[in-house]
């Protein structure tokens, strides 16, 4: 049977799943992660969260292929991953030295030559206030400051690995790319350059994911306890070949001529601009940047879209008056096309989408009109006023405040990322971000739009966003504004000649 698990399908075990953290490595991936042990010359290998033995079982191919026996040993927290393990062909004997521990938390004291793992996904809304404080002391104690409590626990197994290296020791770990993306990663990053040796950064194409069907951009770190320099290789696996990252991993990365990689030597510098996770860059000092132009701003969050965004029949069924209400929409996919027009918003409303935001201000309740203050009534009722995000506002039912943005940006969706002409005037939700151009004269907005719309610009989204499953992307609004825009596009759509030109950013 092959290694390679399918994810579950059933709701219940898929979270079981994320709750432990546990997504199985498939065994091109691992065989290529244990090869960078047998390059160095290591033949001790070390797995801090042995999970169902991937690499175990990727070890002992290797090792049959190669004719280098290597000795496994690790930890786990988890007793039934050990009996899974058993399960894919593990014996006693194989599991032998894996000790029942939590390798963050209480980990052995030894020194390690090779480590490779995948390590438990938990982000930091899983983890409870007590371990995410000894996090933090683990964090201080190995770098010298703490990093943002958004760092999720296969950080901080990271963190611990790398300070467990024996000089030249080696490390393959394959990780989430918001390791490198998150508001903690710069500082992070910083640290593990100039502490330790990056060789290596293995990024995958969507048709080549590690984990189809999970919502995360899986990245490969190869990292040694050596003096820092200044070139790594950057690579993108453009399918799931058996071999070929294996066998460059193999040739301690001197093999250059493999078909389904792509290779580049990247300067440290460049890529800790641009970002590990991002292609290399040849526009980090680009020309025009879109908060040249424009303003971006998150849409309205309402804090219960069950609550406040309605579908025309229920604004009928409640008589909420039509002076309380501004159309809105909240999904990427209620807008196919990429403009939103009246058309659009008919459809939405056709399919029983909800298409009205009740836009409450903060008068007293017993000053609107009777049907509001009943619904407000049943919105006590139901607990709204306690909620995270609705007990923030003063009074809770008063909504946030948007003009009408000419353009939105879909930034987070099956679909890929877009910009959306905003021709229906709509509201938008959290789904999309509000785009407003600095001068909106109707030379302008023709201009920003032919560039926002045009392929190259969207193609530059990457550059700026962090990414995620299936080729997905997030860009939050500040990164939107530093969007490089191609300076040939600018140029050739005359709004490198609009007055907003000379606002910088």
């Amino acid at each position: 049977m092959s290694l390679q698990q399918k994810l579950p399908t059933n709701w219940e075990e898929r979270e079981n799943l994320r709750i432990k953290g546990q997504f199985w490595t498939p065994a091109w991936v691992a065989d290529a992660m244990v090869s960078y042990a047998i390059a160095g010359g290591f033949r001790k290998l070390f797995d801090p969260a042995v999970g169902a033995g991937a690499f175990f079982l990727a070890a002992k191919r290797v090792s049959l292929q190669t004719g280098i026996p290597l000795t496994l040993s690790g930890t786990e927290v988890d007793p039934e991953a050990l009996y899974e393990a058993k399960r894919w062909g593990l014996t006693d004997v194989d599991l032998s030295a894996v000790q029942l521990r939590d390798f963050v938390l209480n980990p052995p004291q030894i020194s390690l030559t090779a480590t490779v793992a995948n390590p438990p996904y938990i982000r930091h809304h899983r983890l409870d206030s007590i371990v995410k404080s000894k996090l933090k002391l683990l964090c201080q104690k190995i770098t010298g400051f703490t990093i943002d409590g958004r760092a999720g626990l296969h950080v901080y197994f990271l963190l611990n690995a790398l300070s467990m290296l024996h000089q030249d020791g080696r490390l393959a770990f394959i990780m989430p790319a918001d390791t490198v993306e998150g508001v903690f990663a710069k500082k992070l990053w910083t640290w593990i350059t100039q502490h330790y040796c990056l060789d290596a950064v293995v990024t995958f194409a969507p048709e080549a994911t590690p984990f189809p069907g999970v919502d995360t951009n899986a990245l490969i770190f190869f990292i040694r306890k050596a003096e820092p320099k200044q070139h790594f290789f950057w690579v993108r696996c453009r399918s799931q070949h058996p071999s070929d990252l294996k066998e460059w991993v193999l040739s301690d990365f001197l093999c250059l001529t493999n078909t389904t990689l792509d290779i580049h030597n990247r300067t440290l510098e460049e890529a800790m601009k641009t970002g590990l996770s991002r292609p290399p860059s040849i526009v980090s000092d680009a020309t025009y940047r879109l908060g040249m132009y424009a303003r971006i701003m998150r849409g309205v969050a309402t804090g219960s879209n069950e609550f406040f965004f309605l579908t025309r029949q229920q604004a009928r069924d409640l008589a909420i008056p039509s002076s309380f209400l501004r159309p809105a929409l909240g999904r990427t996919r209620d807008i196919p096309e990429d403009v939103v027009t009246d058309k659009t918003v008919e459809d939405a409303e056709q399919s029983g989408r909800p298409t009205l935001l009740l836009n409450l201000d903060g008068r007293p309740i017993e000053s609107f009109p009777s049907p509001i203050q009943e619904y407000l009534a049943k919105g006590i009722e139901q607990g709204l006023p306690s909620l995270a995000l609705i007990k923030q506002r003063k009074p809770w039912y008063k909504m946030e405040t948007r003009t009408v943005p000419p353009f939105l940006f879909a930034y987070l969706g099956r679909r890929n990322a877009r910009f959306i002409r905003n021709e229906a005037k709509i509201i938008p939700l959290t789904s999309f971000l509000c785009v407003y151009p600095r001068h909106q004269d109707k030379h302008t907005m023709n201009a920003l739009w032919s560039v926002l719309s045009h392929p190259e610009t969207v193609r530059n989204l990457v550059l700026v966003g962090k990414s995620y499953g299936a080729g997905a992307i997030k860009v939050e609004p500040r990164a939107l504004e530093k969007l490089p825009l191609p300076d040939a596009v600018v140029e050739a759509s005359g709004l490198s000649r609009c007055n907003q030109y000379t606002l910088g950013l």
